[in-house]
């Protein structure tokens, strides 16, 4: 996906930051042993507030699911302070797939709301579901189809209407960040993916960070600890929080990956966030421009920062799916996008490119789409085949996962 600036990776490599270790004391005989490690999350805290619209960050939480659960158990914590007896959590199936788990593990029933035919959460079919009883909603926005909310002021609107929060998950915040902020819309809590939109790489198992962020009532139970900036200038955790939902990581959290997100927002500003958002529209939308009519596409609208396509009938009927497809892009040098997500896409290709890809890379890659395409319905036998570049063709994927063979070089 996104490409890592190496400016980042030379920064979070300075000795001062790499070499610290997470048991130093915050002030020592005047000293300052950790005080730019402290100022680092609360600079990045304090940028994360403008971005998002958001009123207190924490930066303990180690992943984007770890954010979620974070943000649920937020969202549980004021409901039982306030003595509210609410137990669902209503989340659309166009959301990320870790959303029903991350509630569920909160103490949440979940309910899965279902997406119209225009890949939108209407408001008359959410009505449907508001009760009492509903604490709250989670939403991915951009969805996972690509497709901005339309009505999102309106969903955390009636959300509230029943004092429930409304849950921002930020996984896809790369579409709009610089340009609009989910607090604006009405959300009450946010988490964010930094590995994902502020430089570092996403995918391939970590590390990352999921920042947490909430409004003005429900700073008090944020994890604890806080870091704080005291009146003569210096740094320090603030522990005394009765009501925070307590550690949910140790020492500052990834925090490598938080140093890397404050250079790469600082290098760009708020000029450059918001061309990163435009690029990333641009090229998801360019990509879905040129591969239309090769394959089919989930929903044919103008897209935020991914696509989804489908492989046309024909393919099918001539035994190809989209496994195929991932397999033959690897022959033609292409990590294959993410495939068979969203579940509500039956044999889904999403492409996320990103604002870091050149038009040159997007055409080569589009290129090597419509070659696979135009042989999935002359040649299909070669997708079968694919890979073929590499040293493993086609593992049993099932019996893989079942007898995992660990071999000792």
């Amino acid at each position: 996906m996104k490409y890592n600036p190496k400016v980042t990776e030379r920064i979070a490599a300075y000795p001062g930051f790499a070499h610290l270790h997470p048991l130093l004391p915050q002030l020592r005989r005047g000293g300052m042993l950790t005080q730019g490690a402290l100022q680092v999350i609360y600079e990045t805290d304090m940028l994360l507030r403008e971005i998002a619209g958001m009123a207190g960050f924490t930066m303990q939480p180690m992943a984007g699911a770890h954010g979620e659960l974070t943000g649920m158990m937020i969202m549980a914590a004021y409901h039982n302070d306030k003595g509210n007896k609410k137990k669902t959590v209503l989340i659309p199936d166009s959301g990320h797939g870790t959303n029903p788990a991350s509630a569920a593990i909160a103490g949440f029933d979940v309910v899965s709301v279902p997406t119209t035919e225009r890949g939108f959460l209407e408001i008359a079919t959410l009505k449907k579901y508001i009760n009492n009883e509903v604490a709250g909603i989670m939403l991915t926005c951009p969805n996972t189809l690509g497709l901005f909310e339309p009505h999102i002021k309106e969903i955390c609107d009636l959300i509230h209407s029943v004092d429930g929060l409304a849950y921002y998950d930020g996984a896809n915040l790369n579409a709009i960040v610089g340009k609009a902020r989910p607090g604006d819309f009405g959300f009450d809590i946010v988490h964010i993916n930094l590995h994902k939109t502020f430089a570092t790489p996403h995918g391939g198992g970590g590390p990352g960070a999921g920042p947490v962020g909430v409004k003005e009532n429900l700073l008090d139970f944020l994890p604890v600890s806080i870091v704080v900036k005291r009146n003569d200038g210096t740094f320090a955790l603030e522990y005394d929080r009765p009501k925070s939902i307590g550690y949910i990581a140790p020492f500052y959290g990834n925090f490598g990956i938080v140093l890397r997100s404050l250079v790469y927002i600082l290098m760009l500003g708020k000029d450059g966030l918001a061309r990163v958002a435009e690029n990333a529209v641009l090229n998801a939308n360019y990509v879905r421009a040129r591969l239309k009519g090769h394959y089919d596409i989930a929903y044919d609208r103008v897209c935020k920062h991914e696509c989804v396509f489908m492989p046309t009938k024909k393919m099918q009927d001539n035994g190809v799916h989209t496994l195929d497809i991932a397999k033959m892009l690897i022959d033609r040098g292409f990590h294959p996008p993410t495939i068979y997500f969203p579940t509500i896409v039956k044999e889904a290709i999403m492409i996320e490119p990103t604002e870091s890809e050149s038009k040159e890379t997007l055409d080569s890659f589009v290129d090597a789409m419509i070659e696979i395409a135009k042989l999935a319905e002359t040649e299909p036998e070669k997708l079968k085949a694919a890979p073929i570049t590499t040293p493993v063709s086609r593992p049993d994927e099932v019996i893989a996962a079942k007898e995992m063979n660990i071999a000792c070089l």
